[in-house]
């Protein structure tokens, strides 16, 4: 159980003072990243933890402002290395709505098993750190060796193990390689055992849940205040998906649940802890990666339906025809597209040319940090760690 301290304020002044100011990074092994957290401590409970961004700034969306449109899809890996798939994803979507072009239907098929897989490997790094950062070494290997797995999917559909660049405006740059749909079938049945034997590995390990439950509450109307996304908002009970309540590309197709955290519910898998905790984050991902499984089989059918159509059919494309130079109507879009990490939007404003007048992302990554200093106020320093690896931050999203 955490200690909650009601009257601790700013850090005292004089001799007596038992407080005292600690910086915990930038490379700090804990923190994910080159986050930078200025903790106040009185004792071993933290006073304050606020984040110092920037650290990794790059100008990503001035960069986008100074290129054209196609030359700024192998930037947008970088903005999330951890799932380059999804938001590769969400600026073609963008461009795709601002320039009225429609994608065949293989092209989504082949999206949108990159997006699961890529899903699957982010969350496999989220669960194995925050296992690792717990001092449960051998989830994290367990968590490396299915994202290998994905990886080895990943180099022969596109060539790359990290940053893809794979998904493209109209689509895809490669159609399937010959075998791929069999082989992404066959990880999906070894991937959904492995799971099972994972959760029973760590989820429900007594030591485990004492360092999670109840370390880093954050109620549904704080999540909701705070703009939460993604895990982090359905991990307090918030039910949203953009996959299920703003449907794009070929999700309103596909059959999947949405997992919520259950908090004390004595019939869930956190029976001893509190509605939004640190541990209810962790379980909502375990359960996704089942579910992106379940969207995995289901695209490889539709895949094999699509192989089926008369070579010349438009829909057995994986690259609509675009010009070489891609020029958008004037006008300006927001796109928003569900990521490992929530909701990652691009705003684009166009003057009609081949490049952005401006570009503005929104990612969660940096939603998350805005609550970072409440919700780790009187913890104990060793719980910030379990805060900062269940809200499953990647730094390039908070200062791109």
């Amino acid at each position: 159980m955490p200690l909650v301290t009601d009257n601790l304020a700013e850090p005292k002044e004089g001799i007596d003072s038992e407080q005292m100011v600690l910086s915990m990074g930038p490379h700090h092994p804990s923190t994910h990243g080159v986050l930078r957290l200025e903790v106040v401590t009185d004792g071993e409970v933290v006073v304050s933890a606020r984040p110092d961004i920037g650290y990794l700034h790059r100008a990503i969306e001035k960069i986008g402002e100074n290129i054209d449109y196609r030359q700024f899809m192998p930037y947008t890996d970088r903005v999330d290395y951890l799932c380059a798939m999804n938001s590769n994803f969400a600026y073609a979507l963008a461009v795709e709505k601002l320039a009225g072009i429609k994608v065949p239907l293989r092209a989504e098929l082949m999206r949108v098993m990159a997006a699961e897989l890529n899903r699957i490997s982010s969350h496999m790094i989220c669960l194995g750190a925050l296992a690792m950062d717990m001092g449960a070494f051998t989830p994290f290997l367990h968590g490396i060796c299915h994202r290998e797995k994905v990886n080895d999917l990943f180099e022969e559909v596109c060539g790359a193990r990290l940053t893809y660049n794979y998904l493209t405006i109209g689509g895809v740059s490669y159609d399937a390689p010959p075998g791929f749909i069999d082989k992404c079938e066959q990880f999906a049945d070894y991937l959904w055992p492995k799971m099972v034997e994972f959760n029973e590995l760590i989820s429900g390990n007594s030591i485990f849940q004492d360092r999670l439950c109840h370390v880093g509450v954050v109620s549904r109307e704080q999540a909701i205040n705070w703009g939460l996304v993604g895990p982090n908002l359905r991990g307090s009970g918030v039910k949203w998906d953009l996959r299920k309540d703003e449907p794009y590309s070929i999700y309103d197709r596909l059959k999947f649940d949405v997992p919520v955290g259950d908090g004390g519910d004595p019939r869930g898998s956190n029976p001893n802890g509190a509605l939004g905790d640190s541990y209810d984050r962790f379980i909502v991902r375990v359960k996704e990666v089942f579910e992106s499984i379940k969207i995995v089989k289901q695209v490889c059918a539709m895949l094999r339906e699509n192989d089926k159509l008369p070579k010349d059919n438009s829909d057995r494309q994986h690259q609509a025809k675009l010009p070489i130079r891609l020029k958008v109507k004037k006008g300006e879009v927001y796109v928003r597209s569900e990521n490992p990490r929530g909701e990652t939007g691009y705003y684009i404003v166009s003057d009609g040319t081949d490049k952005p007048v401006r570009m503005k992302i929104r990612t969660g990554s940096f939603s998350a940090l805005n609550c970072f200093e409440e919700v780790t106020r009187g913890l104990l320093i060793g719980d910030v760690i379990a805060v900062i690896g269940s809200f499953d931050i990647v730094i390039p999203e908070v200062d791109r």
